[in-house]
């Protein structure tokens, strides 16, 4: 009723999430995000529980309360039994609003869920077809992925968050999500701590980089989605007109050395550094010592976050047409899309830009631009918003 409805806007609420694994020991994108995301609403005096697997049993100094419901390296069906029994014991009061970030995880709780208590889920991919894109699955593995738990887990919901438009399209074409439960709010970036405050030579000397070479930089898994074997190859064409041009590659993944006996075949030994996994502090600092951050992403890139990183460390992205990562620049430089996700077509925009044939945005204009749009305090409200708006 419209008097027990309770006005969050000057007041605490209480949020249980769901995640993964625990940032920054399990690196990557999603994680990233449930990290910035529940800070910034514990910031906000909310009471923030993070329930996920492998997350610490102590940790310090932290605003949020966790809850480890499995062990990450233990059989996936005992896995999905622990999160529902651990998730079960672990009930004590009820949240104000339940926000949910992985299928296969929250598959097992979603009937433990109190009925009156709204529930968002944050959609990052479709994960029944990214599995299918990463490695070779059975057709019956995907089906499951796709119809059983992912299909399942999202008719529960009462909400969506998704990080792009292309992404909206993606939950509404293939798992006939209604709009109106789709809510649009693009991913946000720690501004304090990818920072444009460094030289590109100082970083350089930081890292033991190269000091006189045009850098490329791309941190990426090495997964075939990330395209970095086509990265490659529009490296060796654009090499007899650069042939000093070096790119440090950050990431590990199954492709690695694939990928290492790629740069021999095409003659790029003393042009490509396989960085492996780079410390997060140590992120920023490579951001700034390239001249040029990429994304050669070849599909299933729901919003691109290492774009606003590299954007809020001073330096432009170039990406390709591919998920959202197009709506991030096209607003601010559009010359930086590629027109296609082929090796030619990477391999023109990198010469053009590199030639400065193309205007380049400045270090000061990248970092306005995503402080302006893209700082995680006032995306986190955006979410918080959705979170907590009324249940249907």
């Amino acid at each position: 009723m419209e008097g027990n409805k309770k006005n969050y806007e000057s007041s605490s609420a209480s949020i249980l999430t769901l995640g993964t694994g625990w940032f920054p020991k399990t690196p990557g994108g999603l994680e990233r995000y449930i990290h910035e995301l529940t800070h910034k609403l514990a910031d906000n005096q909310d009471q923030v529980e993070l329930c996920g697997v492998g997350l610490p049993s102590e940790a310090k100094n932290i605003p949020i309360k966790l809850t480890n419901l499995a062990d990450p390296d233990s059989p996936i069906w005992q896995r999905l039994w622990s999160i529902r029994t651990n998730f079960q014991k672990s009930r004590l009061e009820k949240p104000d609003a339940i926000n949910l970030h992985f299928a296969l995880y929250s598959f097992p709780i979603m009937d433990l869920l109190p009925k009156d208590v709204p529930v968002t889920f944050n959609f990052h991919g479709p994960w029944a077809s990214e599995s299918q894109e990463e490695v070779v699955d059975q057709k019956l593995s995907i089906w499951l992925k796709w119809q059983l738990i992912e299909k399942n887990t999202y008719n529960r919901c009462d909400r969506f968050i998704v990080l792009s438009q292309a992404f909206g399209n993606i939950l509404h074409q293939r798992y006939q999500i209604p709009w109106s439960k789709i809510n649009v709010i693009p991913g946000g970036v720690d501004i304090h701590h990818f920072q444009n405050n460094c030289s590109r030579e100082d970083a350089r000397l930081k890292l033991n980089w190269p000091t006189n070479r045009p850098i490329l930089f791309t941190s990426r898994r090495l997964v075939h989605r990330m395209g970095i074997d086509k990265l490659l190859h529009a490296l060796a064409i654009i090499k007899p007109r650069i042939p000093d041009i070096w790119l440090a590659i950050a990431g590990r993944g199954h492709l690695q050395e694939m990928l290492q006996q790629q740069v021999l075949e095409l003659g790029l030994e003393n042009n490509v550094k396989f960085l492996g996994f780079l410390p997060d502090e140590d992120l920023p600092i490579a951001y700034q010592a390239a001249n040029l951050t990429v994304m050669p992403s070849q599909s299933f890139e729901g919003f691109g976050l290492a774009i606003l990183e590299s954007l809020a460390c001073g330096t432009p992205v170039l990406c390709t047409p591919v998920g959202g990562m197009p709506e991030i620049l096209q607003g601010f430089s559009p010359d930086l899309i590629t027109d296609s996700i082929t090796i030619e077509s990477i391999a023109e925009k990198l010469e053009l830009a590199m030639l400065e044939k193309i205007p380049l945005p400045t270090r000061e204009e990248c970092r306005y631009y995503t402080v302006q749009n893209y700082d995680w305090t006032n995306i986190a409200q955006k979410v918080r918003q959705v979170i907590l708006a009324e249940k249907n």
